[in-house]
């Protein structure tokens, strides 16, 4: 056998590809199991959206590469989006980076600033990516707690006392992923001025901004904060587009260009008919964003019920396609839970602990599925 490189050491294979797995084993011995952990959308985008990519695809000239920057139509649409939705205006030409995907541009981001000897600020809870990519950087991961305490915000006076001088980045997830939480103005103020304070890029990761959230805002909506953050964003929760692996890296233009030259390495640009299709997503009416939401409302009560009927507690008002609730007493942690509902009633929901210790007491359901699912979900916990 050839020996893995050192950076794979504190590298786990990601915890849904190995569930995925158990539960496609489950299925094939007949157990017909109810999925509710993946935040992976079962709706489809809308019909202009599917007949761009069609059309688009039948020209000949749109099978060739294209360019590591995108095609300026789709940079338009995003810029142009950015301003309606969130009031922050962007440069087409070198403020809107479009990705294959927002979780390729926590890759790149990391590869470009991070390396051996510098830290990296993660939020725990928090999406396992930045972890994951931060260990392959070979950077020191120094966590950061998120507390129900503290509405699972960071304690910037808290953190301010640390030695942060060998810092160069901190993951921010607002609308957060996995609490659900929203982000407010004045918070998004104080992160900005810590950035600036400490040298720190900061990087909001906001794909969820759409999903049950009446306010969405953005980090860049803030005074001069393009000095120091980034924002990721995608049309996979927002759009309906999880498969088409479409997102975009938006800020300071030098930031970009130093980006692009990792990204440039990387691959050969997105399939051009996907990018107009992108596009046409990005001038979806309100109405759309209020159908959706009106579904995912709908869906939500009746989580709600689910985890009733699982002495679970939790916020009402949180945001985004997931649930995150608290267990109740008697179990250990989210994966006792979690692993006695798939053992007994075939319902796969998501311990908490898969984002970081500050989750082990906590569960996740997704918002991804039908209610008749979520209603076969309730009838088999009821009878175990």
């Amino acid at each position: 056998m050839i020996q893995t490189a050192s950076r794979l050491g504190e590298v786990k294979e990601y915890y849904f590809s190995r569930k995925l797995r158990e539960i496609a084993a489950l299925n094939a011995a007949g157990h017909e199991v109810l999925n509710l952990g993946i935040g992976s959308p079962d709706l489809p985008p809308a019909d202009a959206v599917i007949d761009t990519l069609i059309a688009a695809s039948k020209q000949p000239e749109n099978h060739a590469y294209q360019s590591y920057a995108g095609l300026p139509e789709l940079r338009t649409a995003f810029a142009d989006w950015y301003k309606k939705q969130y009031a922050v205006e962007l440069n087409a030409d070198d403020e809107v980076l479009p990705l294959i995907g927002s979780k390729e541009g926590i890759m790149h981001i990391s590869m470009t600033y991070l390396e051996a000897g510098d830290e990296v600020l993660v939020p725990n809870p928090g999406y396992p990516a930045y972890r994951a990519v931060a260990n392959l950087t070979g950077a020191t991961i120094v966590d950061y707690d998120l507390t129900e305490a503290n509405d699972w915000l960071p304690d910037l006076e808290k953190l301010a006392k640390k030695d942060l001088s060998k810092v160069k980045i901190m993951w921010l997830n607002y609308p957060n992923m996995p609490t659900g939480t929203r982000a407010t103005r004045e918070f998004f103020e104080r992160v900005v001025a810590f950035g600036k304070v400490h040298n720190i890029l900061i990087v909001n990761d906001n794909p969820y901004s759409f999903i049950l959230n009446e306010k969405p805002l953005s980090l860049l909506s803030v005074a001069g904060a393009k000095e120091t953050a980034l924002e990721l964003n995608s049309l996979s929760k927002s759009h309906n587009m999880a498969g088409w692996r479409v997102g975009v890296l938006a800020g300071k233009a030098e930031y970009l260009q130093t980006i692009l030259r990792f990204k440039s390495n990387m691959d050969s640009g997105m399939f051009k008919p996907l990018q107009l299709a992108a596009a046409q997503a990005l001038q979806n009416p309100p109405e759309w964003y209020t159908d959706l939401n009106g579904v995912y409302r709908e869906r939500r009560e009746v989580v709600f019920r689910l985890l009733d009927l699982l002495n679970c507690s939790y916020d009402a008002g949180q945001v985004g396609m997931f649930v995150w609730a608290k267990i109740p007493a008697g179990y250990a942690n989210g994966f006792a839970l979690s692993d006695e509902i798939l053992d007994k009633a075939k319902v796969f929901i998501t311990p908490g602990g898969i984002f970081g210790s500050n989750g082990n007491g906590y569960v996740r359901v997704s918002l991804c599925a039908t209610k008749e699912k979520f209603a076969e979900a309730i009838n088999r916990i009821e009878k175990i």
